[in-house]
């Protein structure tokens, strides 16, 4: 098994909401998810005790398995964006809880806002960001919510001991599906040819590789609201491309 530990009183139901979402994505059926066998906390130590998933070498077909697996996650949907609690993206907290059923919506509102206010809290300061909203609501797809992992860089997947791919470490929401793809490509680890492979299974709206940079925002404002200063340009230099 693996605990993982944190303060109660730092981060509230923190283990709670990342079962939630390890539980939604192991009903999906779609990739290995290590099994939640429970979490609470004793004084002011959280815990969450989990599967240990033992891991070997990737097998020869381990990106089409991640591709297929990933796909049919993202075809798990429902009706509005969001989740029925919010969680967190790493340590900060993450809004779900929404009726929205418009993407473009859920993101602004749910994702960035936040996200921006916080920043301005940091002590950083952006210009035009009604301009900004506007331009990318109207290149956000109209799609469906998707279940998606919510922060799959290349240190939340492991290689089980049969070769192929498990995640770990959610922030698991139903959100655009781009959202995921983008994720992966932040801070690199994985191939063009899982996303080869990903667009022959669930082929993706037109100009997807163009929003990138517009799902990868999200992610850098969390790093820089995290972390610091060191991830202020890059904020700007999307800010600016899309406005």
């Amino acid at each position: 098994m693996v605990v993982k530990l944190n303060k109660a009183d730092q981060f509230p139901e923190m283990f709670k909401k990342e079962a939630l979402g390890l539980q939604k994505l192991k009903a999906a059926n779609a990739l290995r998810i290590p099994e939640v066998f429970g979490y609470g906390a004793i004084q002011n130590e959280a815990y969450l005790l989990l599967e240990y998933l033992p891991t070997a070498s990737k097998k020869e077909n381990f990106w089409v398995n991640f591709a297929e697996g990933l796909a049919k996650q993202h075809q798990v949907s429902q009706s509005t964006f969001g989740l029925e609690e919010d969680n967190y993206i790493g340590s900060l907290p993450q809004y779900n809880i929404s009726t929205i059923t418009i993407a473009a919506e859920f993101y602004i509102e749910k994702r960035l806002k936040p996200q921006f206010q916080l920043a301005s809290k940091n002590g950083f300061s952006f210009q035009n960001l009604n301009r900004f909203y506007q331009t990318i609501a109207e290149l956000i797809p109209k799609e469906q919510p998707s279940l998606i992992h919510g922060d799959l860089w290349n240190g939340n997947y492991l290689v089980d001991e049969l070769g192929n791919p498990a995640l770990i470490d959610p922030a698991t929401c139903f959100a655009p599906r781009e959202m995921d793809l983008a994720m992966m490509q932040l801070f690199g680890g994985f191939p063009t040819e899982v996303f080869q492979n990903y667009e022959k299974i669930f082929p993706l709206e037109n100009q997807w590789k163009e929003r990138i940079p517009l799902w990868q925002l999200y992610y850098l404002l969390v790093h820089l609201n995290l972390f610091g200063r060191g991830y202020l340009a890059s904020v700007e230099n999307i800010l600016r491309k899309f406005s």
